[in-house]
């Protein structure tokens, strides 16, 4: 859950979901274009952003179908090679909007398809953001969703902290204390 200012929740949120009303509406004719009165017909399909699409879904007006970018098709290709799909172009919030629709809609497998996407997409995008963070080509970084890219930044980051440590930081030193020798004591209460 995001928080109310946070912007990339916002926008997550504006994603285009598509919709059955499963009750007539009066009044939200604007909703469904091919609509010739001000209301929309029971049945009729239309797509939402996703904050419309889940309250209705609440109040059990209409029923979701998951976008396009969650399709059969998509999840074989992420099957075959996570990280040669261009997920940003289908959708910039596609794990964020995928949790969030994890609990309406009516396809189990949704949040097992995301778990293996993203763990599929991880492993290259940690070590591309730890080795070559200033020479990553910008075809990698297009592909990367909003939440991937946020991981590649802070890989990076963490990296370039951690070489300007080795570098220039302290070094860690062995204490004074550690370089004493101990002698033994016999007045110990194990030893008597």
């Amino acid at each position: 859950m995001g928080s109310y200012f946070d912007l990339d929740d916002i926008l997550a949120e504006e994603e285009p979901v598509g919709v059955q009303f499963r009750v007539a509406a009066a009044g939200v004719g604007i909703l469904d274009p091919s609509a010739e009165e001000n209301q929309v017909e029971v049945g009729s399909k239309v797509e939402l952003p996703f904050w419309l699409a889940q309250e209705l879904w609440y109040s059990q007006a209409v029923s979701l179908k998951l976008p396009n970018f969650y399709n059969e098709r998509i999840r074989k290709e992420v099957k075959a090679d996570p990280g040669c799909v261009d997920l940003r172009s289908r959708c910039p919030y596609f794990y964020e909007l995928g949790c969030k629709l994890v609990p309406l809609a009516q396809d189990a497998t949704l949040g097992s398809f995301l778990m293996f996407s993203l763990r599929g997409r991880y492993r290259d995008l940690l070590c591309k953001s730890h080795t070559a963070a200033g020479t990553v080509t910008p075809k990698f970084l297009a592909r990367l969703t909003r939440e991937e890219t946020r991981l590649f930044e802070a890989g990076a980051e963490s990296m370039k902290a951690f070489r300007k440590w080795r570098l220039e930081g302290t070094r860690l030193e062995k204490a004074p204390v550690l370089g004493k020798k101990r002698r033994p004591t016999s007045d110990t209460p194990e030893n008597t």
